[in-house]
């Protein structure tokens, strides 16, 4: 009954603005348009001997955050699509020093023979700036010949908030990243939503693993708790939400309650598979107007 009480109040703040600060331009919080991709077009291209490459990406873009690729082989002395090979992928960055870093991606592209292309993702941690450069490194083998390719992108920044990611250091010790997949766009209703959670992989000199691998996290459990945190909203929240829990993808598939538009953030605490914390804090369920909300120290922001 309490938490019924909290939302009926906040939703009467918001109809008779008596409750929004004097400084707080609701409107402006509310009435903002949320970018929406949903057509893959081609992102780059490129030649090497006789076989061009290209890849496709949503709205022909590579963006901060999760981007699911697709990539086609064709001879173009033949004009044949190339299907029957193994393509190794990999995003590198490389800063002003010339030392490289990666990211989560699928480092062996799937071949979906009935739409003809190859699958993958990459998670691309930041923006391309003039101090870094990212470049898609790519092996694929045609007769016998090994063809290595590196070409350079531009990775942009993300601009629909409800696809944003975050990185952090775990409890434990190791690097995670947290990547929002789905909704796009969300509805002021129950959401279905996806995230991918990846482990750096740590090399060592014993298994000679590659420095730039991360995995999916396995056997985690996302805690949601999604609120408002702006002032006028109070720290208002939503009744019916569902934890983050792994699924055959390997991704991590939940439910947010968006009860109205504006500024969400979703609070998260990440569990192992043994109930131990790796990171996230719980936050007060207070209805607290006037008053910024607090936050977990593992949380993304929204906006629909």
């Amino acid at each position: 009954m309490k938490f019924f009480l909290f939302s009926v109040t906040a939703f009467l703040c918001v109809a008779a603005s008596s409750c929004t600060l004097d400084k707080t331009d609701y409107e402006v919080e509310i009435n903002r348009d949320v970018t929406e991709n949903i057509e893959f077009k081609e992102a780059t291209s490129f030649t090497s001997g006789n076989y061009k490459v290209s890849i496709e990406a949503m709205n022909g873009s590579f963006y901060k955050g999760y981007n699911e690729i697709r990539l086609r082989i064709n001879n173009t002395q033949t004009a044949e699509n190339l299907e029957s090979l193994e393509l190794m992928f990999s995003p590198l960055l490389t800063n002003s020093e010339g030392k490289n870093t990666s990211c989560p991606h699928s480092s062996q592209l799937t071949y979906q023979k009935d739409e003809k292309y190859f699958s993958g993702y990459a998670v691309f941690t930041r923006e391309s700036n003039p101090m870094e450069n990212w470049n898609l490194h790519l092996q694929f083998t045609i007769n016998s010949q090994v063809f290595t390719i590196n070409h350079p992108v531009s990775v942009e920044e993300q601009t629909n908030k409800n696809l944003n990611m975050t990185a952090f250091t775990g409890n434990d010790g190791e690097h995670y990243i947290i990547a929002l997949i789905s909704p796009q766009k969300p509805q002021v209703s129950e959401n279905k939503l996806v995230a991918g959670i990846y482990k750096y992989n740590q090399p060592t000199a014993q298994t000679g693993d590659n420095p730039f691998s991360y995995s999916l996290g396995d056997n985690y459990t996302l805690h949601l708790d999604p609120r408002m945190p702006e002032p006028s909203m109070g720290n208002h929240s939503s009744p019916n939400n569902q934890d983050m829990k792994q699924q055959i993808d390997g991704l991590y598939h939940g439910v947010v309650n968006y009860t109205m538009t504006g500024n969400w953030t979703l609070n998260f605490i990440l569990h192992d598979s043994k109930g131990k914390v790796i990171k996230g804090t719980e936050v007060s369920k207070d209805f607290t107007p006037g008053i910024q909300g607090a936050k977990s120290e593992l949380f993304i922001d929204t906006l629909f």
